[in-house]
């Protein structure tokens, strides 16, 4: 029993990691033999816990980035990163923000989602559930890809 609590909080915990997010944990939970359904929920749970916080609190947190020497360039590349992505996500606002955190490629999840609807002033009753349901789709997607289409149907007929 300890030993299977273990492994669910290994991979709820690396859902929160900035460059594994969901897309790493899905693969982590699949590779430990979970199944799908409780790997997907803990990846899902453990993504999206530190959005609210990023909705919040990034750009105070930029800003006072700008105000040190040590980290004035880090907060200079993720403004330049996000607004380099932002074209995506203004084109259809809550859609495009669905759509860029649900398709699984790399730097296009819940985290720089977040920083770019920061940025872009999205009010956070539109910006979070977009981003949930963007953080669902991408997990429907990687737990396809990583469970197999076919086992995944088995399993819902």
């Amino acid at each position: 029993m300890l030993a299977i609590l273990k492994e669910y909080l290994y991979v709820f915990f690396c859902a929160m990691v900035p460059l594994i997010e969901l897309r790493g944990s899905v693969i982590i939970g699949a590779g430990m033999g979970m199944p799908w359904y409780a790997n997907l929920v803990l990846s899902v749970i453990g993504n999206m816990l530190p959005v609210p916080f990023i909705l919040l609190f990034i750009r105070k947190i930029l800003a006072w980035m700008h105000t040190t020497k040590h980290f004035k360039g880090i907060a200079e590349w993720l403004e330049r990163k996000a607004h380099s992505k932002s074209d995506r996500v203004l084109k259809y606002a809550s859609l495009g923000l669905v759509l860029f955190v649900g398709i699984p490629l790399p730097g296009t999840g819940a985290w720089t989602g977040a920083l770019i609807a920061s940025l872009l002033d999205m009010r956070m009753k539109y910006s979070l559930p977009a981003i949930f349901a963007g953080v669902c789709l991408a997990g429907g997607i990687m737990c396809c890809a990583s469970y197999g289409v076919v086992s995944f149907l088995n399993f819902l007929l």
